[in-house]
């Protein structure tokens, strides 16, 4: 494991540290307006977001195609495409996942699945059309490393102790207004009015950074993998420039899927880039030309 990649997984640590963090804040606020205890509403919150969580996980694999409206493709329609992943899941000891096309000339390309065994990867047709083979290699070794690195249970957890941040704060919030309290310690209105609004935004933000964060590892993971990073730089600055001319509708069910992208799908800058749930693609290409430079 490189430096680098060791200082990734410690921030990854430390997030999930900081979103477990606002989980117990609010659990604990919680325990001052409803009996129980905290403890109780944290556990109860934190199943609940488990549950809901746990079914897109679950079909996370179907859920992104639906939205892409991806077809699955045979090697003879693909044959690039087949032989690349081919080849790179031998190279990683692991299974080759289903393959798909998304009808969309939006370039861009994702994978899903609860794990490798039951992983698929999908192409744009419009990223097919503007990269050649060793860029498209790129991609292909980016995204089978989300597969293999479990970046999509990572992602489900977080999103799971997101959500229950959301019920912890909801259900404070109008039983604060519907019992008022249990206790003379019951928070003061400020503070849970404050507390409505900061918790779900830290816990989105925090949410956020994670993906961000694996998406540094993807890229790193990948370009070892095909031993070509400058070919995963040149891919990623095709792909910006493609998906700020054709960004993809913002429909829910993509939103809901944007992280799985090798790069956001929609138009971002500004306020937004504070919510992007991908870090600055020129740092990304950045960071791949110092990897390249550092292989010699």
């Amino acid at each position: 494991m490189s430096g680098r990649q060791h200082a990734n997984g410690l921030k990854t640590a430390a997030l999930f540290g900081g979103i477990f963090g606002v989980l117990v804040l609010v659990g604990a606020l919680l325990g001052q307006i409803l009996p129980g205890g905290s403890t109780v509403w944290i556990v109860g919150a934190f199943l609940l977001g488990v549950v809901v969580t746990g079914y897109g996980y679950w079909n996370s694999d179907k859920i992104a195609i639906r939205a892409m409206r991806a077809r699955p493709v045979t090697e003879r329609e693909q044959p690039a495409m087949h032989r690349i992943v081919r080849e790179l899941a031998a190279t990683a000891g692991q299974p080759m996942p289903r393959l798909y096309v998304s009808p969309t000339m939006a370039p861009n390309a994702f994978a899903t699945g609860r794990n490798p065994e039951n992983a698929a990867v999908c192409c744009t047709e419009g990223i097919l059309r503007i990269l050649d083979e060793r860029e498209l290699r790129g991609v292909l070794g980016h995204e089978l490393m989300h597969v293999y690195n479990r970046d999509i249970l990572i992602s489900s957890v977080a999103a799971a102790v997101a959500g229950a941040i959301t019920s912890l704060v909801n259900i404070a919030y109008f039983a604060s207004i519907f019992t008022g309290g249990n206790s003379e310690n019951r928070p003061n209105p400020l503070v849970l009015l404050f507390t409505a609004v900061a918790a779900p935004f830290a816990a989105t933000l925090i949410q956020l950074a994670i993906s961000r964060t694996r998406e540094y590892d993807a890229d790193e993971d990948g370009a070892r993998l095909t031993g070509d990073p400058l070919a995963l730089a040149s891919a990623l600055r095709k792909i910006h420039a493609g998906t700020r001319a054709l960004p993809l509708p913002p429909e829910r069910q993509i939103e809901n899927s944007a992280h799985m992208f090798i790069a956001n799908p929609f138009r971002g800058g500004g306020v937004a880039s504070l919510f992007a749930t991908h870090p600055p693609m020129e740092q990304r290409v950045a960071r791949l030309q110092a990897m390249a430079g550092r292989r010699g």
